[in-house]
């Protein structure tokens, strides 16, 4: 279909639009000084490191994200809550519909590039299944802000333009940089932060069964040796991309990821290390009860 399609036609006009729009946004507030495509998503690029430093600092400060079992007593400025499993889908989507767009609108140059094909698979292929599969298999989500809805939506606005306007515009790979260490090594690492992120997700899922809520503990995969696998595998995943595509728009993608996860991770292992406290000291007592019964 994108080599039957021209710049002048209807239809390519028609499935441009979200990127074309999204293009027309951003530029609104990049300096005017910046005259080519990829000195703009460089500024993109930066803005987003210095936001994900921000976003660090502000978790690690003690300021909770309110989503999952964070979001159950929430203040109401943060919004009304929706579904989970709406909001998930919602905020994930706009990475599947601006890429499509740029893909059907590519450069065809850019696209003849093996590693360009490789690189935007990869990109798609997460974000299909977070967007259109993920959300519909989780059980016992609680209901998300509207305010942290909102905040992912945007992110994924800019950050799914940003890679795939990357990769189907911009950025054109020679044939060399297929058979680079550099590529190689950084698709290994995404596929094992990838297969964490599976196993993580299908483990999270299998702790409640269905209509069922509450916090239970994982065991099992990685969450043997850490409590947020799911947070690790998303954080390798993003960093082997940024190995992989060695730009800055990648780099800063793999920065952001961490400096939003991270902190999380942090918390929900203390949340954890809580849990266990209570169930030990829960076991105590109820061993305790038992002795003196038998006594």
């Amino acid at each position: 279909v994108r080599d039957r399609l021209q710049p002048g036609d209807f239809v390519y006009q028609l499935l441009g639009l979200p990127a074309t729009q999204t293009r027309t946004a951003l530029l609104a507030v990049i300096p005017k000084g910046l005259d080519t495509e990829e000195k703009q998503l460089a500024y993109v690029a930066t803005a987003m490191i210095y936001t994900g430093i921000a976003v660090f600092v502000i978790i690690m400060s003690g300021v909770r994200v309110v989503y999952g079992r964070y979001a159950t007593d929430c203040s109401w400025l943060w919004g009304f809550k929706i579904n989970a499993r709406i909001a998930w889908f919602l905020q994930e989507v706009p990475c599947v519909i601006i890429g499509m767009s740029n893909i059907l609108t590519a450069n065809h140059d850019v696209m003849q590039s093996t590693a360009n094909t490789i690189l935007l698979a990869l990109f798609m292929a997460h974000y299909v299944n977070r967007a259109l599969l993920y959300p519909w298999r989780t059980r016992g989500s609680k209901p998300t802000p509207l305010s942290v809805m909102l905040m992912a939506w945007l992110f994924c606005v800019v950050n799914g333009y940003m890679q795939t306007r990357m990769l189907t515009h911009v950025k054109k790979y020679e044939e060399s940089w297929f058979i680079d260490p550099r590529f190689g090594i950084g698709v290994t690492i995404f596929f094992c932060g990838m297969l964490i992120n599976f196993q993580s997700d299908d483990i999270l899922r299998r702790l409640r069964k269905p209509g069922e809520v509450g916090y239970k503990i994982p065991r099992g995969g990685m969450f043997r040796f850490v409590s947020g696998a799911n947070f690790l595998g998303e954080i390798i995943e993003w960093t082997g991309f940024a190995v992989a595509s060695w730009t800055l728009q990648s780099a800063a993608f793999a920065v952001f990821t961490f400096c939003n996860i991270a902190p999380r991770a942090y918390h929900q292992r203390g949340a954890t290390l809580w849990y266990r406290g209570r169930l030990r000291g829960w076991w105590r007592r109820f061993e305790c009860s038992e002795s003196k019964r038998s006594g």
